[in-house]
């Protein structure tokens, strides 16, 4: 599939029509891709009686006028298709994708913007590592298609660290965390150690990323396992993994939780921590929890379509890969 459809030179171009033809070639290079591995294209709802519980995560929310028998008021426009598509796992529906808009409020900015399209997909019987193999795939067919090529490094969260820092990320203690991030004057209130791993992450790693290097991080402390499995051992891992391409992060993957009471103790954790920063608690996706133990064994991953075009075309600003932006629309 590499080269395969690759876009013609167009530098000559408004820069707006550029956008809009790079954005077009990818879309038909995804479902390409998609249709070649038989795995079928779907549409799950936008708005839902359901929230996301992830405290980092806020979500916008709208009220519905009509018949009172057509279920709650108040919907929530989805984060992601997560819930939805493993819905349809449940009932059998195999190999899936979705590719739409999302929306996550209060995310504005150079990088980000408050509504953006994400490719999510789940593969039935394949774990995060098979998975890995095939996001890598994708950004290589797209990079492709653009005319590049880039070196590919995959290495444990674990080991990353001591190599880049010489830290041990599951062992070291908070203080050890705080000292590579003293010139930044962090205020530490309210600061616990994955929040030390994040921002090691995003202020020290991630910005020294090769422009032309995907790098994929794999098995992360358990501490972050979200909705990812747990693999027993000393200490336990979550089977979780991220790809970067440069210093952007595209995509993040899990080999799946299909466990609904142990779902139910994550998202309860979520909300505990959302009232202790003195935010909304948000209604459990119930409709989820009542199928989540008829979930095959799965792996899936969510990739945002935007810092994908964002690395195809070479800028840090999302404005230059989105028709209107935030502030235009």
């Amino acid at each position: 599939m590499k080269g395969e459809g690759a876009l013609p030179a167009d530098r000559h171009l408004p820069s707006l029509e550029r956008s809009l033809r790079l954005r077009a070639g990818a879309y038909q290079l995804i479902r390409r891709f998609f249709a070649e591995r038989q795995i079928l294209e779907v549409e799950t709802p936008i708005l839902s009686a359901a929230g996301n519980t992830e405290p980092n995560i806020e979500s916008f929310s709208t009220f519905f006028h009509g018949h009172v028998d057509a279920g709650a008021r108040e919907r929530w426009l989805r984060t992601s298709p997560e819930f939805p598509l493993k819905r349809l796992l449940a009932a059998g529906v195999g190999d899936c994708y979705e590719l739409g808009r999302v929306f996550r409020n209060g995310e504005a900015g150079g990088r980000h913007n408050p509504e953006f399209t994400m490719l999510e997909w789940y593969r039935v019987g394949w774990d995060h590592r098979q998975l890995m193999q095939e996001t890598i795939a994708l950004v290589e067919a797209a990079l492709a298609m653009v005319g590049r090529r880039a070196e590919v490094v995959v290495t444990s969260y674990r080991q990353l660290f001591l190599d880049e820092l010489g830290i041990d990320p599951l062992q070291a203690p908070i203080d050890e965390l705080r000292t590579p991030l003293g010139e930044w004057g962090i205020d530490p209130e309210g600061l616990g150690h994955d929040d030390w791993l994040d921002l090691l992450i995003t202020h020290k790693l991630q910005p020294a990323f090769p422009r032309d290097r995907i790098t994929v991080i794999h098995d992360y402390p358990a501490t972050q396992c979200a909705l990812a499995k747990i693999r027993a051992g000393d200490p336990p891992l979550a089977e979780r993994f991220e790809l970067y391409l440069g210093r952007h992060e595209l995509a993040n993957g899990y080999h799946e939780l299909n466990d609904a009471a142990e779902q139910r103790r994550r998202f309860g954790r979520d909300n505990a921590i959302r009232r202790e920063r003195g935010l909304r608690e948000v209604p459990l996706d119930h409709a989820l929890l009542d199928v989540l133990d008829a979930i095959p064994d799965c792996a899936g991953v969510a990739l945002g379509v935007e810092r994908l075009l964002m690395c195809l075309a070479d800028t840090d600003a999302i404005a230059d890969v989105l028709a209107f932006s935030f502030a235009q629309a």
